[in-house]
């Protein structure tokens, strides 16, 4: 039974039910739980919300973004039988990585005298991956048919939606950012005012074709064609080729024990794995009172030893020179916690790329279906480019190259790029425990620490600990504390030698959807930093 206190202010409450889903967006829950009440499973159901995402919250994802997703196939869950129908081999935990790859001319001559990955433009996209991420789960483990997932986003993208006040915000910041490309302000522009009705009619078309087709015309038919002519008018690689040759990968997750439970992460090229990194080191420590500075100290000390491992060696799985395995080696580890001291390390910064644009979602239906699913432009509205008549918004997932060729994430023809996205999952005595995650580039394997910390080391609820304030490591391993964080905290961590900061800018500290297993049903909570909420029955 999930603790309902509530110890930090909160504007929600945490929600339970049999079927649940919860998103960033509350008109994506709903198309999720419309989908449940059609009879669709959980699948069914994060599919619906996140196809209606790409309409309603295109400021952090769209048609041309990413995704990756982690679920419980029902393998060996008590509530019964799993509803998936067509497959017999229930595996538990398993994963998707429905990331693109870059274009096959992408050559590290392409970018000679550049001292980075460009941002914007045609040079910093790669190939889409989203779409095919739906198709591939549908026809594996959905129960409704493939063309029902698309009625709301449809819905929304012909009739128009009312933009809530956080898309507002960031829509209206970001106007300027895209000033050098009109298409995208053909489509996008004049950023609406909160409450403001906006239309997609380009997109809607775009929509029934992936729908009619199940996909094909947009890596080989109508809406390929229209992305690679874009392309070549303005001297982009991409080609047909490239789209064609494209496919999601079903991988197998990588886990990591923390205090009696499993943390379920996607191999690289997603960062999650620091994640598990962090919490094998915290796994030898000692567990403090809660948001104490001892806490918080050895949890940041931890976090700053996984991020300059991601730093150095988290690649696409094909080109990284220690495996996973090797950075998860216990012995490692356990030397990594004993060097973790009083007072703060001095580490090199970190050069990777973030961004912390992106929507996640979970949903969890009544025969144990439970779904983690992330899905992102990485920067924004991504890359400046609109595929004109189509209204799809190419990510800027290229950007997270590297251009040193000594290092294992250096751009390549057919390479993908590191990843911030991650999807997470926790299973518990073999039976899943919490499907979960946090938006927000590099908050997000630091977000995954401190929900799996919070939920299972001192019995939060998933709204509780969404609530909760948050700690920061930015990219230069100075810190950030959210408000809401004790002043004592603050100075208890300045005294042991962190430079660290309160942080005011919200979107830092990202923005959690959790679902969480109970013994019958599930709990849920949404982050009040999102404008989403949990809904189910």
């Amino acid at each position: 039974m999930y603790q309902p206190e509530q110890r930090y202010p909160s504007a929600r409450s945490p929600v339970a039910a049999d079927n649940l889903v919860a998103t960033s967006q509350p008109l994506a829950t709903e198309a999720g739980v419309q989908a449940l009440r059609q009879g669709g499973n959980a699948v069914d159901a994060a599919l619906a919300a996140a196809i209606t995402l790409t309409v309603v919250e295109p400021n952090n994802n769209g048609l041309g973004s990413d995704a990756f997703a982690l679920l419980w196939d029902g393998g060996s869950d008590e509530r019964g039988d799993s509803q998936r129908d067509k497959n017999d081999d229930r595996q538990g935990v398993i994963g998707l990585n429905a990331s693109g790859r870059a274009p096959l001319g992408w050559d590290l001559d392409r970018f000679a005298g550049k001292q980075r990955m460009p941002e914007l433009g045609w040079d910093s996209v790669t190939v889409p991956g989203a779409v095919s991420s739906w198709v591939a789960l549908s026809e594996r483990y959905g129960k409704l048919p493939f063309a029902a997932l698309f009625d709301s986003a449809i819905h929304y993208a012909e009739q128009g939606f009312l933009v809530g006040p956080k898309s507002a915000f960031y829509w209206q910041l970001l106007e300027r950012y895209y000033a050098d490309y009109p298409d995208w302000y053909v489509h996008f522009g004049p950023a609406p005012k909160a409450g403001e009705r906006f239309r997609r009619p380009d997109m809607a078309r775009s929509l029934r074709l992936i729908r009619d087709t199940k996909g094909e015309s947009f890596y080989r038919g109508e809406l390929a064609q229209a992305m690679v002519a874009a392309s070549t008018r303005a001297g982009g690689a991409l080609t047909l080729a490239d789209l064609d040759q494209h496919c999601c990968d079903w991988v197998t997750p990588i886990q990591q024990s923390y205090h009696g439970v499993e943390l379920h992460e996607i191999p690289p090229n997603g960062q999650g794995l620091a994640a598990q990194i962090a919490l094998g080191i915290l796994a030898h420590l000692p567990v403090h009172e809660l948001d104490s500075v001892a806490c918080v100290h050895q949890q940041i000390e931890a976090m700053k030893i996984a991020v300059r491992a991601a730093n150095e060696h988290f690649a696409d799985a094909q080109a990284m020179v220690l495996s996973p395995e090797q950075l998860l080696q216990p012995e490692s580890l356990a030397r990594a916690a004993a060097s973790i001291g009083d007072t703060a390390a001095s580490l090199p910064p970190v050069s990777l790329p973030v961004g912390h644009d992106t929507v996640y979602l979970a949903t969890a239906d009544a025969q144990g279906l439970m779904v983690s699913f992330i899905q992102s432009n990485f920067r924004a509205f991504g890359s400046g480019i609109v595929i004109p008549d189509t209204g799809i918004a190419m990510q800027n997932r290229g950007s997270g190259f590297s251009l040193d060729p000594s290092h294992p994430n250096c751009v390549g023809p057919g390479k993908r790029p590191f990843h911030t996205i991650i999807p997470g999952f926790v299973t518990q005595n073999g039976r899943p425990a919490l499907s979960f995650g946090v938006m927000g580039g590099h908050m997000q394997h630091q977000g995954h620490v401190q929900m799996v910390s919070r939920i299972f080391d001192y019995g939060q609820n998933p709204q509780e600990a969404s609530d909760a304030p948050r700690w920061h490591v930015y990219p230069d391993l100075t810190v950030g504390l959210e408000a809401g964080m004790p002043e004592s905290l603050f100075a208890g961590l300045r005294a042991r030698g962190h430079d660290v900061r309160f942080e005011k800018m919200e979107s830092v500290f990202g923005g959690a959807q959790l679902i969480q297993s109970l013994p019958s049903g599930y709990v849920g909570g949404s982050d009040h930093r999102k404008e989403g909420c949990v809904g189910g029955f």
